[in-house]
């Protein structure tokens, strides 16, 4: 099938409504807490730097995320037009070449903000908002890939800001300990945002983007998902059982419990059950993730 976008005449102003569902608040969460995460792990009181961790969360969800929303909206307005004709730019609430324009200017707006957070936050910055470009523009728009579309916006939500939390607030690089947890949950993400793919589906077929649940089918990419969640988290316990910090890994293991059962659920019926699956079973997910941190706070210069 071919869809046939036509811009909405770019003489009319977004509603301000309409910019606001664009930025999507719902996504900001991740992003935020994963920050926290790391401001967390870094071990300094948040006293000491009030500034940094709010500039940090500002950053992290409003700007960069919200950035990375509307440009992903802007580059994929044709599939939306098949999923999701509502949205703000295919049902012309966002007219014209506003959504552009928007990305834009919040792409800047995120590297003047990150300037504000020291040669590691500004770093980390850039590389959040080449990558929020990356994904869904071309030529090279990496959401194409089921494999490498994921792992990015994984890094994105749950790796990259854990690290620039610490970075910021400890004022330089991470430790291994740190770096490496951070990681494993980013990987973990993949499954996640494999996921959030279920959505989509129709319109990444007709329009060639090669998700798993594209490439797959539901049900594989659901178990493919499952085992992508499960396997960082156990590496995560196994981790922090050698860091003897037996009782911080225990409760991660008991979250993970709780995701099988879950994860069972959503297998049952994998498109109908993913968004209760992403309200249930990432919740416990992200809980693990603030365990991690607290025991990784203890851990000191590791």
């Amino acid at each position: 099938m071919s869809v046939t976008y036509k811009l909405h005449s770019a003489h009319r102003l977004p509603r301000p409504r309409a910019m606001l569902t664009l930025i999507k608040p719902i996504t900001w969460f991740p992003p935020i807490w994963a920050y926290l995460c790391g401001v967390v792990a870094s071990g300094v009181p948040v006293t000491e730097a009030p500034w940094l961790v709010l500039i940090g969360m500002v950053l992290a969800g409003p700007v960069v995320c919200g950035m990375s929303q509307a440009a992903n909206d802007w580059c994929d307005r044709h599939v939306d037009a098949i999923n999701e004709p509502h949205r703000p730019i295919p049902s012309g609430a966002i007219p014209g070449r506003w959504g552009l324009w928007i990305a834009l200017m919040m792409s800047v707006l995120a590297l003047a903000l990150g300037a504000t957070l020291g040669p590691w936050g500004f770093g980390a910055t850039v590389f959040g908002v080449l990558a929020a470009w990356a994904y869904s523009a071309e030529p090279v728009r990496l959401k194409k890939s089921g494999i490498w579309g994921p792992a990015l916006v994984g890094l994105c939500y749950e790796g990259l800001p854990w690290f620039t939390g610490t970075a910021v607030l400890s004022a330089g690089a991470p430790s291994w300990p740190i770096v490496t947890i951070a990681l494993l949950y980013a990987i973990g993400a993949h499954g996640i945002m494999t996921l959030n793919d279920f959505k989509a589906l129709e319109g990444d077929r007709q329009t060639g983007v090669n998700s798993l649940p594209v490439t797959l089918g539901p049900d594989r990419a659901a178990r493919v998902a499952c085992w992508v969640m499960a396997l960082p988290q156990v590496a995560v316990v196994a981790l922090l059982f050698a860091w003897d910090r037996p009782w911080h890994a225990l409760i991660v293991a008991a979250l993970i419990a709780a995701q099988i059962w879950a994860m069972r659920v959503l297998l049952s019926d994998p498109k109908a059950r993913a968004p209760w699956y992403n309200a249930t079973g990432v919740t416990l997910y992200i809980t693990g993730m603030m365990v991690s941190a607290v025991a990784l706070r203890t851990l000191g210069g590791f």
